[in-house]
Formats: structure tokens, C-alpha cells, sequence
């Protein structure tokens, strides 16, 4: 901003002046109002403050004549003693054009239904057909109470990342959730906190759709086969690839808003094959002798780190907060209509649909089979491999290609920030847009990349447990944090309390689900299988 001086100059008088009637008032300043607009710590494309010039009225009683006043700052000239608060609001604000070339905020044109969109392909996936394994060591009792604690609670620090993304004090929107984390902690403390389970949640994610849709892909070409079918069959790593190739083809659309058509596709298919696999689950029945005592270990210790390892399981369920940010982003703001408002609107009707997918899916997928649930794959290995002979192929098909479908969209919108994390690092050292033909690459890059861990590590999907306790902090336990530290609510106060608990509470039982997953990897023998998928 520069040096910074008085906004209301002294004008040098004349030597001689005409007598001015104590009667007639002064004209008193302009007095600006607030800039309208939020601003992104790291950019806009519009200037802050676009207020013209106002010119003082003219009065018939006083002639002033006109002499040049030198111009002492870049202050603007409407900006009087009276508008210290905006330009307090100048120098907090870091303006910078480069979030304009990023494909998380390059276009800001979005809505409320676009959030809702994205909210519900990211909030419903594989993980959900995981759930009724969790009720396997918990029962029919804990299983609904903790689903049900947890869902309120990821609810809860949702709305917090809501009303977290613009500061009205200062004009800020935090476009991610790095950045936000970063103005809590601190830069260093948020890469050591936040940083991984973050780039896990994007990378890893679109890792484990690469194994999910590989395998189903090669359970579609079976099912549109048949048995007797005499064309070639590809291997699963080949499979692999052609999800993979598909994946990266439609990743080439520029920017988060322009994926809003992908996002509203995977979210009817998430919503289709959860359905479907909970209705067909009910329809066919309960499995011969079907047991709902929980699973006991032979130690207490071991009975522990199982019902751990469970809500490791059911805190995976609820990924996709890594997202809201991001989201949130995509949406235009001012300070009559913040983005916050359409944006909890949309989750809000997202979120009603994804309690009214998992909650059937776990309760229904548990009353079927009981402790026969596969502990790898859920309901989708239970419906093709127990009720593959009983119900319809083209059911079966269908089922199985909502499943692709919604990978092939969940791919995208959890890779969107790896990519924009990748085009800004180009753009912060060559000071300009990455080109097309740069975007498409790198974008492949990270595609053929994420192929490439997916053979690596086939089994990536077998510990759930850990990775919920992995990412849980990112979901349950940082924005309580965040809230604290950015809002400052009063002290011994409701909020105050609330967040102080369930922060603590999440940092705590992230701990612990580290361990119990780590003993139950260890326990149980997951076949570890190095580039053998």
C-alpha cells in the first residue's frame, strides 16, 4: 500500500480570500461505505474498491478558486479519517491474480444446486458399502448409536468449514482448506496437522477408485459375458488401465464448476446403487442361520482394538470435508449475499439424501448377512457373490454400473485439488496461466500415477479402519479447532465448551483408531500383495 498518509489533505490557502458567511455550513466529506465484495486471500480479478469519485457540491456563496493539489499518497481521495476500518481491510487483504488461472476458483458462477452436486457425489462412495462390517463388531445397538453420533457430528464441524469460509471482518474467503488451516495454525503447524490426511483424502481416494472400479469393471464385462463367452478376458491390471484411461479422458474439463454435469451424474448413481443393493438385500431375504452376536476376540485387548478398528470404519464413511472449502469456493459472495447461505442450503438437501442412503444401507446390509458380511468389499462382494444366481442379470449389471459410473465421477472431484495444487506450483514460479497442453499432461501425470500405487498396492482398500483414523481429524476434529481460534467465542461459553470437546475428543479417538487399525492389519494377516492385484 505504501507509506501511508493522511487521507485528508491540507490545500494551501490563498493570499487573499473571500469572507465566508458563519452561516453556511462546511461541506462535510464523503464518507465511502465497505467494499461489497469478499475477497479470497489469494485473489480477484476485480479491484477492491471501485467507488468513483465524489465531487463536492458546488455553493453559490463561496468562489474558491482552483489550485492543483499535489497528490501525496495512492490513498484514494474518498477514503477519510472516518474510513480507517477499510483501510485496515486494504492491508489484511492479499490480493493475487493467480488464483484466477486455478481450476478451484477460476470460475465463481456456481449455485447452490452445483453444491449440492458436489456434496453428494463426494459424500456417498465405497466407503459406504463397508458400514454394516462395522455393525459386525459393534451390534444392532452401537452400530445405530455410533452411526448415528457420527453423522451429527461431521454435520456439526460441516457448518463450521460453512460459516469458517469468509471472514466479514476482513474481507478473506479461504478458498481451501490448507489455506484456512494455514490462517489457524499457522503455516508450519498446518503442513505437519493437516497436510497429509488432506493429500490422502484426494490422492488416496482416487487410488482406491482405481482398485474399485478396475475390479468392477472387470465384474461388468463377466456379467455382459457370461460364462460361455469365448471373447479374450482382460487381466485385472488391464482393467486397471482402462478405468484409469476413462478417468483421465474426463478429467480434462478446465475447472470444479465446469464438472457440476460429472458431480450430478455420480451423485444419482451413488443414491441408484445404494437402493438398489439395500432393497435387494431386503427382498431376497436373510441368510440360512444368520448371527448378530458381535464378533469376540479371544483377548480383551484384541475386543478393543476390534470395536476401534469399527468406528475407524464408520468415521471413513463420512470423508468429504476436504472438499467443502473447495467447494464453497466456486460461489460468488458479497456482503448482502454470502456464499455461505445457498451453500448450506445445498448440503443441507445433499446431506438429508446421504443419511437416507448409508443409514438403510447399513442397517438393511447387516439384517441380510449378519456376521457373513465379507470383511472386503461389503455389500458389493455379498450381492455379486451370494445373490449373483438369484436376481435378474440386468439388476446385477445395473447395479454394478452405477458403481463405475460414480467412481469415474468421484475420481474427479477428489482429484480436483491434487490438480490445483499442481498448476499452482507452475504458475507461482512462471508468473502465468499453465497452457492446455500442459494441464492435460499433468493431469494425465497424476492419473497414470495413481494407476500405478493402485497395482503397487492392491489392498489398499482392506484398512479402512486405519485410514478413518487417519483422515478422522480432517473431518471431526480440526474445524472445532479452527472455529476456536478464528471466531474466539467467549470463553466457558456453550461454543466455547462444545468445540474444546469434540476437538479434544477427535485428536484423542484419531489416536487410538491409528493403533487399533495398526494391531488389526497386524492381527488378521491382510494379504499383503505387492504389485499382484
Amino acid at each position: 500500500m505504501g507509506d501511508e498518509i493522511n487521507s485528508n489533505p491540507v490545500t494551501p490557502r490563498p493570499a487573499s480570500t473571500t469572507p465566508t458567511d458563519a452561516s453556511v455550513a462546511p461541506t462535510p466529506a464523503p464518507v465511502s461505505s465497505p467494499p461489497s465484495q469478499y475477497h479470497s486471500p489469494s485473489l480477484s480479478r476485480s479491484p477492491l474498491l471501485s467507488t468513483p469519485e465524489i465531487k463536492p457540491s458546488k455553493t453559490p456563496r463561496i468562489v474558491t478558486p482552483k489550485i492543483a493539489t499535489p497528490r501525496l499518497s495512492l490513498t484514494p481521495r474518498f477514503i477519510t479519517p472516518l474510513g480507517s476500518p477499510i483501510r485496515r481491510a486494504l492491508h489484511l487483504t492479499k490480493l493475487d491474480p493467480h488464483d484466477a488461472w486455478l481450476p478451484i476458483t477460476e470460475s465463481r458462477n456456481g449455485n447452490a444446486y452445483y453444491a449440492g452436486f458436489h456434496a453428494l457425489c463426494s459424500g456417498i462412495g465405497f466407503q459406504a458399502l463397508t458400514l454394516p462390517v462395522a455393525f459386525t463388531f459393534l451390534g444392532w445397538s452401537w452400530g445405530i448409536i455410533c452411526l448415528t453420533l457420527a453423522f451429527i457430528w461431521q454435520l456439526y464441524t460441516l457448518y463450521l468449514l460453512v460459516q469458517l469460509h469468509e471472514s466479514p471482518e476482513t474481507g478473506m474467503r479461504y478458498s481451501r482448506y490448507m489455506q484456512l488451516a494455514s490462517a489457524a495454525f499457522g503455516e508450519k503447524l498446518a503442513n505437519w496437522l493437516a497436510l497429509f490426511p488432506f493429500m490422502y483424502l484426494a490422492g488416496g481416494t482416487c487410488v482406491s477408485l482405481i482398485v474399485l472400479g478396475g475390479g468392477t469393471c472387470e465384474m461388468f464385462f463377466e456379467i455382459l459375458c457370461g460364462s460361455t463367452c469365448g471373447a479374450h478376458h482382460l487381466t485385472t491390471v488391464e482393467w486397471y488401465l482402462v478405468f484409469t484411461s476413462a478417468a483421465v479422458l474426463l478429467s480434462q474439463l478446465p475447472n470444479l464448476n465446469s464438472i457440476a454435469g460429472v458431480s450430478l451424474v455420480g451423485a444419482i448413481t451413488a443414491v441408484g446403487y445404494c437402493t438398489m443393493m439395500w432393497a435387494i438385500s431386503v427382498s431376497e431375504g436373510r441368510m440360512p442361520n444368520v448371527s448378530y452376536n458381535p464378533s469376540r476376540a479371544s483377548t480383551e485387548i484384541a475386543r478393543v482394538f476390534d470395536v476401534l478398528n469399527a468406528l475407524g470404519i464408520i468415521a471413513f464413511a463420512f470423508r468429504g470435508h476436504n472438499l467443502i472449502l473447495e467447494i464453497q469456493a466456486t460461489m460468488p459472495s458479497s456482503e448482502k449475499h454470502p456464499s455461505r447461505v445457498p451453500m448450506w442450503r445445498g448440503t443441507k438437501v445433499a446431506y438429508t439424501l446421504i443419511a437416507a442412503c448409508l443409514f438403510p444401507l447399513a442397517i438393511a446390509g447387516y439384517w441380510a448377512y449378519g456376521q457373513e458380511i465379507p470383511p472386503n468389499g461389503g455389500m458389493l462382494a455379498a450381492i455379486y457373490g451370494i445373490h449373483r444366481n438369484d436376481i435378474a442379470q440386468s439388476v446385477l449389471g445395473l447395479v454394478i454400473l452405477f458403481v463405475i459410473i460414480n467412481s469415474l465421477s468421484s475420481f474427479q472431484i477428489y482429484g480436483m485439488p491434487m490438480f490445483d495444487d499442481m498448476e499452482s506450483k507452475f504458475i507461482v514460479k512462471f508468473k502465468k496461466p499453465l497452457p492446455w497442453w500442459g494441464r492435460a499432461i499433468s493431469r494425465a501425470m497424476f492419473g497414470y500415477g495413481c494407476f500405478f500405487v493402485a497395482v503397487a498396492i492392491p489392498f489398499l482398500g482392506s484398512v479402512a479402519g486405519l485410514i478413518g483414523g487417519i483422515a478422522l481429524p480432517v473431518t471431526m476434529a480440526y474445524p472445532c479447532f479452527m472455529w476456536l481460534k478464528m471466531k474466539r467465542p467467549k470463553m466457558y461459553g456453550l461454543s466455547w465448551w462444545v468445540n474444546w470437546v469434540l476437538g479434544t475428543l477427535g485428536i484423542a479417538l484419531s489416536g487410538l483408531l491409528i493403533v487399533a487399525g495398526v494391531y488389526v492389519v497386524i492381527d488378521t494377516g491382510i494379504k499383503v500383495s505387492f504389485f499382484k492385484p
